[in-house]
């Protein structure tokens, strides 16, 4: 069954190539509003059906339920929706990825139970504010095949030590630490390099943040001061999960739109770091 998931991931990474044109496409983006309040952030979410996967590229967000709450997040939903259209936006200008639109020329992208089995049929898992999740066995148990049966997640944006202990406890339960380490991933790695050259940690704050206290990126003090690329390998060596911490990747997406500033600062690179992980994740 791995075979045959990587099979159709190498079919459409073998058109993830770099356009020639990036403006030929009528999506919206999504904003938050003046310096990102408000918004598009309230919407419900967009649950997976069978009928949206057709072979093409979905965005999907793993739905889980937090333990407790973590200041500037909001757990599954933490950027949601408005990270998941622009990526997929930018996808479709960035990339000949076919990404399916609706009768707006939106692109498709849903929410997804971590013990539904439509989870298999995810190109890619995204989730955030991972630090807070608490898996049932359920989930425990579909997410440890999912992995096994050649998933790849990436998990973003959370903060400070307390976070990461709980997504380490969490993770552990799927994927035993004596078989499955986390590792920190070195700048050489190909994941850093699949299309553009990552060539540093890029650490981003959330936008008010950013606005509130000087540019400053580090959004829990001398605590978050250090930023982490980190991963999780299958037998072969191969990524499976990447974990990016103290950083909100996610945000340079979700806030492009609200500010020429925090734009320029970080979303082209937010964006490259983004296309980087869905390339290795499509193509290994």
């Amino acid at each position: 069954m791995r075979s045959g998931l990587r099979a159709r991931r190498l079919l459409a990474a073998a058109v993830v190539v770099l356009a020639l044109s990036s403006a030929a496409f009528a999506q919206r983006i999504f904003t938050g509003g003046p310096r990102g309040y408000g918004g598009f952030n309230r919407m419900p979410p967009k649950l997976a059906t069978a009928d949206d996967f057709r072979g093409n590229w979905v965005y999907c967000r793993g739905y889980f339920r937090s333990a407790y709450r973590e200041p500037s997040g909001s757990g599954w939903n933490t950027d949601y929706p408005g990270a998941d259209n622009n990526f997929s936006v930018r996808l479709m200008e960035l990339t000949t990825l076919h990404v399916p639109v609706d009768e707006n020329r939106q692109p498709n992208y849903v929410v997804v139970s971590l013990s539904d089995p439509l989870l298999f049929k995810c190109p890619m898992l995204f989730m955030e504010d991972v630090g807070t999740a608490e898996f049932t066995e359920e989930e425990v148990q579909n997410l440890r095949n999912f992995f096994l049966k050649g998933g790849f997640l990436w998990v973003d944006d959370f903060w400070g030590s307390y976070a990461w202990n709980n997504w380490v406890e969490q993770i552990a339960r799927v994927l035993p630490p004596g078989e499955f380490p986390i590792i920190d991933i070195p700048l050489s790695h190909p994941v850093m390099h699949a299309l553009y050259d990552v060539k540093e940690y890029l650490q981003v704050p959330s936008l008010n943040y950013w606005y509130q206290n000087g540019g400053s990126t580090s959004e829990r003090g001398r605590d978050t001061d250090e930023v982490h690329f980190r991963g999780i390998q299958d037998a072969g060596q191969h990524l499976m999960v990447m974990i990016t911490h103290n950083t909100d990747i996610a945000d340079t997406w979700e806030r492009e739109g609200d500010s020429p500033e925090y734009f320029d600062l970080f979303s082209p690179r937010g964006y490259a770091i983004g296309v980087n992980i869905l390339m290795y994740a499509m193509t290994h």
